[in-house]
């Protein structure tokens, strides 16, 4: 299940000495993600980068934006959860497919902001590692 996108941009990355790191990357994801058909229920500053949370009906759904500090340019976009099944008041539910169409659709933005480059996914054995 893809849930972790690394990539590089200059152009998406905040002014120098901002913090947390990745508001412009999160707001521009909050602008391109309702052509896929995603309503954004707000986006939020955190101590490691920006969330963009959407609505989803049946489990919470967001994508945390910030710096990937292995290159000077670097970004690193994950989706939440990154899981296949969650508990919910529900009981077990299965994310992949809400996960996956969220991923085609956090790529596609990315890809069609025209600025970002080296785009690669983790595999799921660098998510568990906390790597890519």
């Amino acid at each position: 299940m893809r849930s972790h996108l690394e990539f590089r941009s200059g152009a998406l990355r905040d002014p120098p000495g901002t913090a947390p790191a990745g508001e412009m990357l999160a707001w521009q994801l909050a602008i391109a993600l309702p052509v896929h058909g995603y309503r954004i229920r707000k986006i939020v500053a955190e101590d490691w980068g920006w969330c963009v949370v959407l609505a989803n009906p049946g489990f919470s759904l967001w994508i945390g934006c910030g710096p990937y500090p292995d290159h000077p340019n670097g970004h690193l976009c994950f989706i939440a959860p990154s899981k296949p099944r969650v508990w919910s008041w529900l009981g077990r539910v299965d994310t992949t497919g809400v996960v996956e169409r969220l991923a085609a659709a956090l790529e596609s933005c990315i890809l069609k902001s025209g600025v970002a480059h080296h785009l690669r996914w983790w595999s799921e054995e660098e998510v568990r590692a906390g790597r890519g």
